[in-house]
């Protein structure tokens, strides 16, 4: 990497735009997941699981998969999916095509759920990511948010997964 002398440091603009989403990145979850334990009863990682499901043909998943789209380990899914069971959110089976997986499954009451903690979700995202943006900004988020996920990871397609590029 080089020695301090050598290192590339962030010019005074690329300081202030890194301090800024590093705020983003740690202020944002804590205000998302702050409103799902108040309406909901839920941590943001149980709804994106949820959600996960929701949106997923079927409404199932392999718990691989799953634990990709959820941004987490298996280990934490089959945790997390283990007390979303005992509400009777979810439920796990075999996979009918490879008995090597687990799928995982969003069973109706776990639906009701989802239905019924969406909006306000979408109130929180929108009240504190799209309200204080321009729709210039609200694209250039999203083009700036896939070039730094394609730096981190070249191949992750997480914007294609829920919603295509344009839908209005």
């Amino acid at each position: 990497m080089g020695t301090p002398a050598e290192a590339r440091w962030l010019s005074s603009e690329e300081t202030r735009s890194w301090l800024a989403l590093n705020a983003v990145m740690i202020k944002l979850p804590f205000a998302l997941d702050a409103q799902l334990q108040r309406d909901a009863g839920l941590n943001h990682f149980e709804y994106q699981v949820l959600a996960g499901l929701s949106q997923s043909p079927g409404r199932s998943m392999r718990m691989s998969d799953l634990a990709v789209l959820a941004n987490g380990s298996l280990s934490r899914l089959s945790h997390v999916v283990g007390r979303l069971e005992k509400r009777g959110w979810v439920r796990r089976e075999p996979d009918p095509d490879d008995g090597r997986f687990t799928l995982a499954l969003l069973t109706e009451t776990g639906w009701d759920k989802v239905v019924a903690t969406a909006p306000g979700h979408v109130a929180a995202v929108r009240k504190y990511v799209f309200d204080a943006l321009t729709p210039e900004q609200v694209r250039q988020l999203a083009e700036i948010g896939a070039q730094v996920i394609h730096a981190i990871d070249p191949g992750d397609n997480c914007l294609d997964v829920y919603a295509p590029a344009a839908d209005d």
